[in-house]
């Protein structure tokens, strides 16, 4: 079951948010029998999403950032983002993850280099995409490295309000292996009466989401066509009232309920995109614990 808004409605205050149970598109089958695990989703509105001005986040937008809610990310949460492979195998793949799902049929994605695209579709006021850009990021961190990557939060009118984040907006992204292509569609600051545009898909994004996923859920991390994640795999629940610092802390304990979440949740993505990556690096792809959720994938 997962939790929704109509994209083409405007999103009322939470309280009075309609969340309808949907199900996965046909196209995109669920191959591990975990289909009872529930999985958080926002889904995105036309245009921008309707919330009082008085909502808005007294957090200031770094200069030149268009806007953008973000603040510079301190240098211990970046670095703590490379969670060791140890604590990593430690956390292993908890049951209450909701997994990425197989896309059967399809050829796998790549870019002009030869590496596997990983798509992510998300929004700054989302809470949603705040806790699944934490397992994105350290997923993503095994296979390359980040700069500029920003300090974020999620709304602080709806659910799970003020969920601390990082933001893919103005970031970038070197590896060998992966070509990420973050798209940050809106910030969590107030314009006009909604939360101003930051980015938007391109034709080709645009095209492929509107097959895996006709009702613009977000987050959205499209796999290099191999593998889809509609939703927050965890509930934001896990990081309210915690600060950055205090989140980056706790993904190097692997008993903490954060790194189960989110360490666990990156031993998922991890799986899927080694799958995509021929097993590079083999590192990575030899670890027990990633190589035994990629055979629970189904790669």
């Amino acid at each position: 079951m997962s939790q929704s808004h109509n994209r083409r409605e405007s999103v009322a205050p939470p309280t009075s948010r309609p969340r309808p149970t949907r199900v996965v598109a046909a196209l995109i089958p669920v191959v591990l029998a975990v289909a009872a695990i529930a999985t958080m989703v926002v889904v995105k509105a036309a245009g921008s999403t309707a919330t009082p001005p008085s909502a808005a986040s007294a957090h200031s937008g770094v200069a030149g950032s268009a806007g953008s809610g973000t603040s510079p990310l301190p240098s211990s949460v970046a670095a703590a983002l490379g969670v060791q492979p140890a604590t990593l195998d430690a956390v292993g793949a908890p049951d209450a993850i909701s997994p990425p799902q197989r896309i059967v049929g399809g050829s796998v994605q790549r870019d002009a280099a030869g590496r596997a695209v990983v798509t992510y579709v998300g929004a700054e006021y989302c809470p949603y995409c705040a806790a699944e850009r934490w397992a994105l990021a350290v997923a993503l961190a095994r296979f390359g490295t980040f700069s500029n990557l920003s300090a974020t939060h999620s709304s602080t009118s709806d659910v799970y309000p003020d969920t601390q984040s990082l933001s893919f907006y103005g970031s970038s992204y070197t590896s060998e292996y992966v070509d990420f292509q973050p798209v940050e569609e809106a910030t969590n600051r107030i314009v006009d009466g909604g939360y101003g545009a930051l980015q938007a898909p391109t034709a080709a994004q645009a095209s492929m989401i509107a097959k895996a996923d006709p009702q613009g859920s977000i987050p959205f991390i499209d796999i290099a066509n191999a593998y889809v994640v509609i939703g927050a795999s965890f509930s934001p629940q896990v990081l309210q009232g915690l600060s950055n610092t205090q989140i980056a802390a706790a993904l190097s304990d692997a008993q903490s309920p954060v790194a189960k979440a989110v360490d666990g949740t990156a031993n998922y993505l991890t799986a899927a995109i080694s799958a995509v990556t021929g097993s590079q690096p083999s590192s990575v792809a030899e670890s027990p614990v990633i190589a035994a959720i990629a055979k629970q994938l189904g790669t």
